[in-house]
Protein backbone atom coordinates (compact mmCIF):
# COMPACT_ATOMS: atom_id res chain seq x y z
CA UNK A 1 0.00 0.00 0.00
CA UNK A 2 1.31 3.45 -0.94
CA UNK A 3 1.02 6.37 1.44
CA UNK A 4 -0.55 9.73 0.71
CA UNK A 5 2.75 11.66 0.89
CA UNK A 6 3.57 11.45 -2.89
CA UNK A 7 0.08 12.62 -3.76
CA UNK A 8 0.35 15.58 -1.37
CA UNK A 9 3.70 16.62 -2.86
CA UNK A 10 2.29 16.39 -6.38
CA UNK A 11 -0.71 18.52 -5.38
CA UNK A 12 1.56 21.20 -3.88
CA UNK A 13 3.69 21.38 -7.04
CA UNK A 14 0.62 21.62 -9.25
CA UNK A 15 -0.83 24.50 -7.20
CA UNK A 16 2.55 26.27 -7.09
CA UNK A 17 3.10 26.18 -10.88
CA UNK A 18 -0.50 27.16 -11.60
CA UNK A 19 -0.21 30.08 -9.22
CA UNK A 20 3.14 31.16 -10.70
CA UNK A 21 1.78 31.07 -14.23
CA UNK A 22 -1.29 33.04 -13.24
CA UNK A 23 0.56 35.81 -11.43
CA UNK A 24 3.28 36.10 -14.09
CA UNK A 25 0.54 36.56 -16.63
CA UNK A 26 -0.95 39.33 -14.47
CA UNK A 27 2.44 40.99 -14.06
CA UNK A 28 2.79 40.44 -10.28
CA UNK A 29 5.13 38.32 -8.25
CA UNK A 30 4.39 34.71 -7.54
CA UNK A 31 5.02 35.27 -3.84
CA UNK A 32 2.33 37.95 -3.55
CA UNK A 33 -0.27 37.16 -0.89
CA UNK A 34 -3.70 35.99 -1.99
CA UNK A 35 -6.45 38.26 -0.65
CA UNK A 36 -9.85 36.58 -0.46
CA UNK A 37 -13.01 38.40 0.54
CA UNK A 38 -14.60 35.96 2.97
CA UNK A 39 -17.85 37.92 2.91
CA UNK A 40 -18.50 36.44 -0.52
CA UNK A 41 -18.80 33.03 1.13
CA UNK A 42 -20.84 34.20 4.09
CA UNK A 43 -24.54 33.35 4.32
CA UNK A 44 -27.39 35.66 5.12
CA UNK A 45 -26.73 35.24 8.82
CA UNK A 46 -27.61 32.55 11.28
CA UNK A 47 -30.68 33.02 13.42
CA UNK A 48 -29.12 32.73 16.85
CA UNK A 49 -31.02 35.40 18.78
CA UNK A 50 -34.22 34.78 20.73
CA UNK A 51 -37.37 36.37 19.41
CA UNK A 52 -38.18 39.79 20.79
CA UNK A 53 -41.62 40.56 22.28
CA UNK A 54 -42.48 42.53 19.12
CA UNK A 55 -41.56 39.57 16.92
CA UNK A 56 -43.78 37.27 18.99
CA UNK A 57 -46.61 39.79 18.92
CA UNK A 58 -46.41 40.10 15.13
CA UNK A 59 -46.33 36.30 14.79
CA UNK A 60 -49.38 36.02 17.05
CA UNK A 61 -51.31 38.42 14.82
CA UNK A 62 -50.55 36.08 11.92
CA UNK A 63 -51.83 33.08 13.86
CA UNK A 64 -48.38 31.66 14.63
CA UNK A 65 -48.74 30.67 18.28
CA UNK A 66 -47.51 27.96 20.63
CA UNK A 67 -50.11 25.22 20.43
CA UNK A 68 -50.17 21.43 20.77
CA UNK A 69 -53.14 19.59 19.27
CA UNK A 70 -52.04 16.35 20.89
CA UNK A 71 -52.46 17.50 24.49
CA UNK A 72 -55.80 19.18 23.72
CA UNK A 73 -57.31 16.10 22.06
CA UNK A 74 -55.87 13.78 24.73
CA UNK A 75 -57.39 15.83 27.57
CA UNK A 76 -60.75 15.98 25.80
CA UNK A 77 -60.85 12.21 25.26
CA UNK A 78 -59.70 11.48 28.82
CA UNK A 79 -62.35 13.64 30.46
CA UNK A 80 -65.05 12.40 28.07
CA UNK A 81 -64.39 8.76 28.97
CA UNK A 82 -64.14 9.64 32.67
CA UNK A 83 -67.49 11.43 32.48
CA UNK A 84 -69.04 8.39 30.76
CA UNK A 85 -67.59 6.19 33.50
CA UNK A 86 -68.98 8.43 36.27
CA UNK A 87 -72.36 8.90 34.58
CA UNK A 88 -72.70 5.27 33.54
CA UNK A 89 -75.79 4.52 35.64
CA UNK A 90 -77.46 7.77 34.61
CA UNK A 91 -76.85 7.10 30.91
CA UNK A 92 -78.08 3.50 31.27
CA UNK A 93 -81.35 4.71 32.79
CA UNK A 94 -81.81 7.35 30.09
CA UNK A 95 -81.06 4.89 27.27
CA UNK A 96 -83.54 2.42 28.78
CA UNK A 97 -86.15 5.17 28.98
CA UNK A 98 -85.46 6.04 25.35
CA UNK A 99 -86.04 2.48 24.16
CA UNK A 100 -89.18 2.17 26.30
CA UNK A 101 -90.45 5.39 24.76
CA UNK A 102 -89.83 4.15 21.24
CA UNK A 103 -91.34 0.71 21.89
CA UNK A 104 -94.52 1.93 23.61
CA UNK A 105 -95.27 4.87 21.30
CA UNK A 106 -94.18 3.27 18.05
CA UNK A 107 -96.35 0.25 18.80
CA UNK A 108 -99.37 2.40 17.92
CA UNK A 109 -100.46 2.17 14.33
CA UNK A 110 -99.25 4.99 12.08
CA UNK A 111 -102.77 5.30 10.69
CA UNK A 112 -104.09 6.60 13.99
CA UNK A 113 -101.42 9.30 14.34
CA UNK A 114 -102.06 12.93 13.68
CA UNK A 115 -99.47 15.53 12.75
CA UNK A 116 -99.45 16.90 16.29
CA UNK A 117 -98.84 13.45 17.76
CA UNK A 118 -95.92 12.85 15.37
CA UNK A 119 -94.38 16.20 16.30
CA UNK A 120 -94.89 15.45 19.99
CA UNK A 121 -93.17 12.07 19.63
CA UNK A 122 -90.25 13.62 17.72
CA UNK A 123 -89.88 16.26 20.42
CA UNK A 124 -89.84 13.62 23.16
CA UNK A 125 -87.20 11.62 21.24
CA UNK A 126 -85.01 14.72 20.80
CA UNK A 127 -85.27 15.59 24.50
CA UNK A 128 -84.35 12.03 25.48
CA UNK A 129 -81.37 12.01 23.12
CA UNK A 130 -80.20 15.32 24.59
CA UNK A 131 -80.38 13.82 28.08
CA UNK A 132 -78.15 10.96 26.90
CA UNK A 133 -75.50 12.81 24.91
CA UNK A 134 -75.87 16.28 26.49
CA UNK A 135 -73.49 15.75 29.44
CA UNK A 136 -70.82 14.18 27.25
CA UNK A 137 -71.19 16.91 24.63
CA UNK A 138 -71.00 19.59 27.34
CA UNK A 139 -67.80 18.11 28.79
CA UNK A 140 -66.26 17.90 25.30
CA UNK A 141 -67.13 21.52 24.55
CA UNK A 142 -65.91 22.94 27.87
CA UNK A 143 -62.66 20.95 27.99
CA UNK A 144 -61.86 21.66 24.34
CA UNK A 145 -62.33 25.41 24.76
CA UNK A 146 -60.43 25.47 28.07
CA UNK A 147 -57.48 23.45 26.72
CA UNK A 148 -57.09 25.69 23.69
CA UNK A 149 -57.62 28.90 25.67
CA UNK A 150 -54.96 27.86 28.19
CA UNK A 151 -52.44 27.47 25.36
CA UNK A 152 -53.37 30.28 22.99
CA UNK A 153 -55.48 32.70 25.00
CA UNK A 154 -57.96 35.03 23.34
CA UNK A 155 -57.04 35.20 19.65
CA UNK A 156 -59.05 35.83 16.50
CA UNK A 157 -57.29 36.12 13.16
CA UNK A 158 -58.08 35.42 9.54
CA UNK A 159 -54.44 35.14 8.46
CA UNK A 160 -54.47 31.36 8.73
CA UNK A 161 -57.40 31.18 6.27
CA UNK A 162 -55.54 33.02 3.52
CA UNK A 163 -54.26 30.72 0.76
CA UNK A 164 -50.49 30.22 0.62
CA UNK A 165 -49.34 29.35 -2.87
CA UNK A 166 -45.95 28.30 -1.51
CA UNK A 167 -47.67 25.22 -0.06
CA UNK A 168 -48.42 24.10 -3.63
CA UNK A 169 -44.72 23.85 -4.39
CA UNK A 170 -43.86 20.11 -4.51
CA UNK A 171 -40.28 20.80 -3.45
CA UNK A 172 -41.49 22.50 -0.26
CA UNK A 173 -43.83 19.57 0.34
CA UNK A 174 -40.96 17.09 0.06
CA UNK A 175 -38.87 19.23 2.43
CA UNK A 176 -41.69 19.19 4.98
CA UNK A 177 -42.04 15.41 4.73
CA UNK A 178 -38.35 14.81 5.34
CA UNK A 179 -37.90 17.59 7.91
CA UNK A 180 -37.55 17.26 11.67
CA UNK A 181 -41.23 18.10 12.06
CA UNK A 182 -42.18 15.26 9.71
CA UNK A 183 -39.96 12.87 11.67
CA UNK A 184 -41.56 13.95 14.94
CA UNK A 185 -45.05 13.43 13.50
CA UNK A 186 -44.02 9.92 12.40
CA UNK A 187 -42.67 9.15 15.87
CA UNK A 188 -45.91 10.42 17.46
CA UNK A 189 -48.02 8.25 15.16
CA UNK A 190 -45.93 5.17 15.93
CA UNK A 191 -46.08 5.98 19.66
CA UNK A 192 -49.88 6.21 19.55
CA UNK A 193 -50.21 2.89 17.71
CA UNK A 194 -47.82 1.25 20.15
CA UNK A 195 -49.65 2.61 23.19
CA UNK A 196 -53.05 1.52 21.92
CA UNK A 197 -51.79 -1.94 21.02
CA UNK A 198 -49.88 -2.62 24.25
CA UNK A 199 -52.57 -1.30 26.61
CA UNK A 200 -55.38 -3.08 24.78
CA UNK A 201 -53.45 -6.37 24.67
CA UNK A 202 -52.43 -6.28 28.34
CA UNK A 203 -55.93 -5.28 29.48
CA UNK A 204 -57.57 -8.06 27.48
CA UNK A 205 -55.03 -10.58 28.77
CA UNK A 206 -55.89 -9.53 32.33
CA UNK A 207 -59.62 -9.97 31.59
CA UNK A 208 -59.18 -13.30 29.85
CA UNK A 209 -61.00 -15.33 32.50
CA UNK A 210 -63.90 -12.88 32.68
CA UNK A 211 -64.25 -12.81 28.89
CA UNK A 212 -64.69 -16.59 28.89
CA UNK A 213 -67.52 -16.26 31.43
CA UNK A 214 -69.47 -13.88 29.16
CA UNK A 215 -71.33 -16.83 27.67
CA UNK A 216 -72.94 -17.48 31.06
CA UNK A 217 -74.18 -13.89 31.51
CA UNK A 218 -77.45 -12.48 30.27
CA UNK A 219 -77.57 -9.79 27.59
CA UNK A 220 -77.76 -6.79 29.93
CA UNK A 221 -74.98 -7.97 32.27
CA UNK A 222 -72.74 -8.91 29.33
CA UNK A 223 -73.25 -5.56 27.64
CA UNK A 224 -72.53 -3.75 30.92
CA UNK A 225 -69.30 -5.71 31.41
CA UNK A 226 -68.13 -5.03 27.84
CA UNK A 227 -68.92 -1.32 28.17
CA UNK A 228 -67.14 -1.03 31.55
CA UNK A 229 -64.04 -2.89 30.32
CA UNK A 230 -63.90 -0.84 27.12
CA UNK A 231 -64.10 2.45 29.05
CA UNK A 232 -61.38 1.33 31.48
CA UNK A 233 -59.07 0.49 28.56
CA UNK A 234 -59.87 3.82 26.91
CA UNK A 235 -59.07 5.74 30.12
CA UNK A 236 -55.68 4.01 30.40
CA UNK A 237 -54.89 4.79 26.77
CA UNK A 238 -55.94 8.43 27.23
CA UNK A 239 -53.67 8.83 30.28
CA UNK A 240 -50.69 7.71 28.20
CA UNK A 241 -51.88 9.96 25.38
CA UNK A 242 -51.78 12.91 27.79
CA UNK A 243 -48.15 12.07 28.57
CA UNK A 244 -47.40 11.99 24.84
CA UNK A 245 -49.23 15.33 24.56
CA UNK A 246 -47.04 16.88 27.27
CA UNK A 247 -43.92 15.74 25.41
CA UNK A 248 -45.39 17.10 22.18
CA UNK A 249 -46.05 20.44 23.90
CA UNK A 250 -42.36 20.60 24.85
CA UNK A 251 -41.38 19.92 21.25
CA UNK A 252 -43.85 22.49 19.94
CA UNK A 253 -42.37 25.07 22.34
CA UNK A 254 -38.86 24.31 21.07
CA UNK A 255 -40.00 24.47 17.43
CA UNK A 256 -41.93 27.72 18.07
CA UNK A 257 -38.88 29.39 19.59
CA UNK A 258 -36.69 28.09 16.78
CA UNK A 259 -39.01 29.34 14.03
CA UNK A 260 -39.10 32.82 15.55
CA UNK A 261 -35.36 33.18 16.07
CA UNK A 262 -33.78 36.28 14.62
CA UNK A 263 -30.41 37.27 13.25
CA UNK A 264 -28.40 39.91 15.07
CA UNK A 265 -29.04 42.28 12.18
CA UNK A 266 -32.80 41.80 12.50
CA UNK A 267 -32.62 42.56 16.22
CA UNK A 268 -30.65 45.75 15.55
CA UNK A 269 -33.06 46.89 12.83
CA UNK A 270 -36.07 46.22 15.04
CA UNK A 271 -34.47 48.15 17.89
CA UNK A 272 -33.75 51.10 15.60
CA UNK A 273 -37.28 50.99 14.26
CA UNK A 274 -38.79 51.02 17.73
CA UNK A 275 -36.48 53.77 18.93
CA UNK A 276 -37.29 55.86 15.87
CA UNK A 277 -41.04 55.41 16.20
CA UNK A 278 -42.53 58.65 17.60
CA UNK A 279 -45.41 56.79 19.24
CA UNK A 280 -43.02 54.48 21.09
CA UNK A 281 -40.92 57.43 22.23
CA UNK A 282 -44.00 59.28 23.43
CA UNK A 283 -45.23 56.24 25.37
CA UNK A 284 -41.81 55.78 26.99
CA UNK A 285 -41.65 59.42 28.03
CA UNK A 286 -45.21 59.32 29.33
CA UNK A 287 -44.44 56.21 31.36
CA UNK A 288 -41.34 57.84 32.80
CA UNK A 289 -43.32 60.95 33.75
CA UNK A 290 -45.98 58.84 35.47
CA UNK A 291 -43.37 56.93 37.47
CA UNK A 292 -41.61 60.14 38.45
CA UNK A 293 -44.92 61.76 39.42
CA UNK A 294 -45.97 58.83 41.62
CA UNK A 295 -42.57 58.80 43.31
CA UNK A 296 -42.77 62.54 43.96
CA UNK A 297 -46.32 62.46 45.32
CA UNK A 298 -45.40 59.60 47.67
CA UNK A 299 -42.95 61.97 49.38
CA UNK A 300 -45.56 64.64 50.16
CA UNK A 301 -46.91 62.95 53.34
CA UNK A 302 -43.33 62.94 54.70
CA UNK A 303 -42.93 66.72 54.23
CA UNK A 304 -42.96 69.25 57.07
CA UNK A 305 -44.75 72.00 55.17
CA UNK A 306 -46.19 72.83 51.73
CA UNK A 307 -45.59 76.40 50.56
CA UNK A 308 -48.21 77.62 48.05
CA UNK A 309 -48.84 80.50 45.66
CA UNK A 310 -51.77 79.71 46.64
CA UNK A 311 -53.28 78.30 43.41
CA UNK A 312 -50.56 78.14 40.77
CA UNK A 313 -47.57 76.73 42.68
CA UNK A 314 -47.01 74.29 45.53
CA UNK A 315 -43.63 73.24 46.98
CA UNK A 316 -43.27 70.55 49.69
CA UNK A 317 -40.27 70.88 52.02
CA UNK A 318 -38.80 68.46 54.54
CA UNK A 319 -36.10 69.27 57.07
CA UNK A 320 -34.10 66.51 58.76
CA UNK A 321 -30.79 67.73 60.21
CA UNK A 322 -29.63 64.12 60.57
CA UNK A 323 -29.66 63.69 56.78
CA UNK A 324 -28.98 67.17 55.36
CA UNK A 325 -27.84 70.51 56.78
CA UNK A 326 -30.61 72.41 54.95
CA UNK A 327 -34.27 71.79 54.10
CA UNK A 328 -34.92 69.69 50.96
CA UNK A 329 -37.60 70.15 48.30
CA UNK A 330 -39.31 66.74 48.10
CA UNK A 331 -42.12 67.70 45.68
CA UNK A 332 -43.26 70.62 43.59
CA UNK A 333 -45.96 71.28 41.04
CA UNK A 334 -47.82 73.84 39.03
CA UNK A 335 -51.57 74.24 38.43
CA UNK A 336 -53.14 70.74 38.47
CA UNK A 337 -50.09 69.15 40.08
CA UNK A 338 -50.10 71.89 42.73
CA UNK A 339 -53.71 71.00 43.57
CA UNK A 340 -52.74 67.32 43.84
CA UNK A 341 -49.90 68.16 46.24
CA UNK A 342 -52.18 70.31 48.41
CA UNK A 343 -54.88 67.61 48.50
CA UNK A 344 -52.38 64.94 49.56
CA UNK A 345 -50.91 67.29 52.17
CA UNK A 346 -54.36 68.01 53.58
CA UNK A 347 -55.21 64.30 53.73
CA UNK A 348 -51.87 63.51 55.40
CA UNK A 349 -52.03 66.32 57.97
CA UNK A 350 -49.15 68.33 56.47
CA UNK A 351 -49.44 72.08 57.10
CA UNK A 352 -49.95 74.38 54.09
CA UNK A 353 -48.57 77.93 54.25
CA UNK A 354 -49.25 80.62 51.66
CA UNK A 355 -46.22 82.65 50.57
CA UNK A 356 -46.39 83.73 46.92
CA UNK A 357 -42.84 85.11 46.37
CA UNK A 358 -41.17 82.20 48.17
CA UNK A 359 -43.31 79.53 46.43
CA UNK A 360 -42.47 80.99 43.00
CA UNK A 361 -38.78 81.34 43.84
CA UNK A 362 -38.51 77.77 45.17
CA UNK A 363 -40.41 76.33 42.21
CA UNK A 364 -38.15 78.06 39.65
CA UNK A 365 -34.78 77.75 41.42
CA UNK A 366 -34.75 74.41 43.26
CA UNK A 367 -35.11 70.97 41.68
CA UNK A 368 -36.76 68.05 43.45
CA UNK A 369 -34.38 66.37 45.88
CA UNK A 370 -32.14 69.45 46.13
CA UNK A 371 -31.44 71.60 49.19
CA UNK A 372 -32.81 75.09 49.61
CA UNK A 373 -30.17 77.66 48.54
CA UNK A 374 -28.60 79.87 51.26
CA UNK A 375 -30.36 83.03 50.08
CA UNK A 376 -33.70 81.42 50.97
CA UNK A 377 -32.67 80.05 54.38
CA UNK A 378 -34.22 82.91 56.33
CA UNK A 379 -37.64 82.77 54.66
CA UNK A 380 -37.86 78.97 54.83
CA UNK A 381 -36.66 78.92 58.44
CA UNK A 382 -39.39 81.35 59.50
CA UNK A 383 -42.07 79.16 57.89
CA UNK A 384 -40.67 75.98 59.47
CA UNK A 385 -40.53 77.68 62.88
CA UNK A 386 -44.15 78.73 62.48
CA UNK A 387 -45.20 75.19 61.57
CA UNK A 388 -43.25 73.66 64.46
CA UNK A 389 -44.95 76.11 66.86
CA UNK A 390 -48.35 75.07 65.52
CA UNK A 391 -47.54 71.42 66.04
CA UNK A 392 -45.78 72.02 69.33
CA UNK A 393 -42.51 70.40 68.35
CA UNK A 394 -39.02 71.35 67.37
CA UNK A 395 -36.75 69.54 64.89
CA UNK A 396 -34.09 67.26 66.28
CA UNK A 397 -30.74 68.94 66.74
CA UNK A 398 -27.83 67.78 64.59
Amino acid sequence: MYGFAPWKALARKTVFYARKKLFLGLGIGSNAPIIVNLQLFAGEGEKTEKATPKRKQDARKKGQVLHSREISSALVLLLVFLSIKLLGNYMYEEISAFFRLCVTDLAISFDSWSVNEILRLLGMIMVQLLKIVGPVFGVTLVVGIAANFAQVGSLFTLETLKPKFSNLNPINGIKRIFSIRGLVELIKALAKITVVGIVAWQSLRAEENNIVKLMDLDLVAGAGYIASTTIDIAVKICVLMVIIGVLDYGYQWWQYEKDLRMTKQEVKEEYKEMEGNPEIKQKIKQKQREISMRRMLSEVPKADVVITNPTHYAVAIRYDPQKAPAPIVVAKGQDYMALRIKDIAKASGVETVENKPLAQALFKAVEIGRQVPPEMYQAVAEILAFVYQLKGKLPAQA
